[in-house]
């Protein structure tokens, strides 16, 4: 269990929703020390190298305070959930108030035995790290106030949702530059050198539990990042970067502890050289989402080795679900893009049974939704055909296509292939509204001169190909609205 997988699928989980749910089905308390073997092995059949138990930390009792006087929050509350009552906030899962496994979801023996569950399963265990902020209520708050972003009262008295009082001093609530602070939570000062030990002693402390971190909004420590939004409050900018210091200090006990990077605004790449092994690949959803298939396989014509240690996704516990955003049709279009890219792949409970509801971090119960049988069936042979050694460790090609004079719409279509040994896969996806032609050209020259069946796996159709052809002009493909084809070579 020490090495991680080249490109891992990891599969997120709201954990204190799900042990809701699992105590309702049961009739009984579920925490993580006592979830039937059972619910594991249905996690495990699916294929995942990796389960992300997101929100396991202490929740502060200061968050589910500032929170129930937050009427847009609470307005949000009621939205995703209509019966809400006040015991449904439980405080942001994001404002941890310490990094000990909250009891109600069995403590740190309880997530010491699900981490042996999965374990062996041969299935990883990913936490949360939240390295720019911390709850209100957080013993650091007491014990080294010096830790923090510093206000006075006049900044309290100017910007109340800016500045909190606590312990006897007024602190910078949390911010991203962008958007309003945090008021449940107190900023970090990632320029103090004590700071920056606390973190690594943290992290260290993860890192015991668990085999890798999902580090939340991760470019806001960066030097640049940080200088920037809190200019002469942080003090001097050190010589030295955050992360660097923090993924090398916990590597020395832990090596093959894996780190993952929430990360926006074009950074991944430099987060990747600052230690990060993945990051999120947040432009590729934004131009599956909203963008032409030009402009995605403009984005996948990047360097391999960046691309490589990118985390694909169309949803997650941030963004709005799938199926309440994407039609049928463009939902399983791009699942099968992003599920057969290189890099890591990141799946949200929900998300295979057609949940619409975004549920906010907040709450600890989810409302009653139907599930969508179809679409948990495509997800299972998603899984199924992409747990092959070729997809897991093989090589990775952009296809170029072609079209016609009188005929563009071959721009609509990206493809590309896998090739491990003598497994060959073919993806070719029309990432949009309206049907396509093209002729894709295999970048294989062995190909030539034998004939080859296509085999898709996800209808079972056969089609007798010539490896010449396939290799010049191309493979001619047609596609309806947000159609693909997700081919096995086999020689004839």
């Amino acid at each position: 269990m020490e090495i991680w997988t080249r490109y891992p699928i990891i599969y997120e989980i709201n954990t204190w929703v799900w042990l809701h749910e699992l105590s309702q089905k049961y009739k009984g308390l579920i925490t993580l020390g006592t979830v039937p073997p059972k619910e594991w092995d249905a996690i495990a059949n699916l294929g995942f190298d990796a389960v992300w138990l997101m929100g396991v930390w202490e929740r502060s009792p200061e968050s589910i305070r500032i929170s129930a006087q937050n009427q847009d929050l609470l307005a949000d509350l009621r939205r995703a959930l209509p019966d809400f009552s006040e015991k449904d906030n439980i405080g942001s899962a994001y404002s941890v108030r310490r990094y000990v496994v909250d009891d109600h979801l069995g403590g740190p023996r309880g997530l010491a035995v699900a981490r042996g569950m999965l374990a062996r399963r041969g299935i990883r265990l990913v936490l949360d790290f939240v390295p720019n902020h911390v709850a209100t209520d957080h013993p650091w708050v007491n014990d080294h106030p010096e830790y923090f972003i510093q206000g006075d009262e006049d900044d309290l008295r100017r910007d109340p949702n800016s500045f909190a009082a606590a312990g006897g001093k007024v602190f910078a609530c949390g911010r991203d530059p962008y958007f309003p602070a945090w008021q449940d939570v107190l900023q970090v000062n990632a320029f103090h050198s004590g700071l920056r030990r606390a973190a690594v002693e943290t992290v260290s402390g993860i890192a015991g539990q668990c085999d890798g971190v999902r580090c939340d909004m991760a470019m806001l420590l960066m030097n640049k990042i940080f200088e920037r939004t809190w200019s002469r409050r942080a003090g001097a900018r050190p010589s030295t970067e955050y992360w660097p210091e923090v993924i090398q200090a916990v590597r020395k006990q832990h090596t093959h502890f894996m780190f993952m990077a929430e990360a926006y605004w074009d950074l991944e790449w430099e987060l990747q050289r600052q230690g990060f092994d993945f990051c999120y690949d947040k432009k590729l959803y934004d131009r599956l989402a909203h963008e032409t298939a030009e402009s995605v396989r403009l984005h996948l014509c990047a360097d391999p080795a960046y691309q490589d240690r990118l985390v694909r996704f169309i949803e997650n516990h941030d963004e709005p679900r799938v199926a309440a955003t994407f039609s049928p049709p463009k939902g399983r279009a791009t699942a099968v893009t992003i599920a057969t890219l290189p890099g890591a792949k990141l799946f949200y409970a929900g998300q295979f049974e057609g949940r619409m509801v975004r549920l906010p971090v907040f709450l600890c119960r989810q409302p009653f939704e139907p599930v969508d049988h179809d679409l948990q069936s495509f997800y299972r042979r998603l899984l199924r055909a992409v747990n092959n050694k070729a997809l897991r460790e093989g090589e990775w090609r952009l296809c170029e296509r072609s079209g016609w004079p009188d005929n563009p719409s071959y721009l609509n279509l990206v493809a590309w292939c896998w090739h491990s040994g003598g497994e060959r896969y073919l993806m070719v996806v029309n990432l949009s509204e309206g049907g396509a032609q093209a002729r894709v050209r295999l970048p294989w020259e062995e190909l030539k001169g034998r004939a080859w069946r296509l085999i898709d796996l996800f209808t079972g159709a056969v089609y007798g190909q010539n490896g010449e052809e396939m290799c010049q002009p191309g493979l001619f493909v047609d596609l309806p609205a947000w159609g693909f084809y997700f081919f096995k070579l086999r020689n004839e």
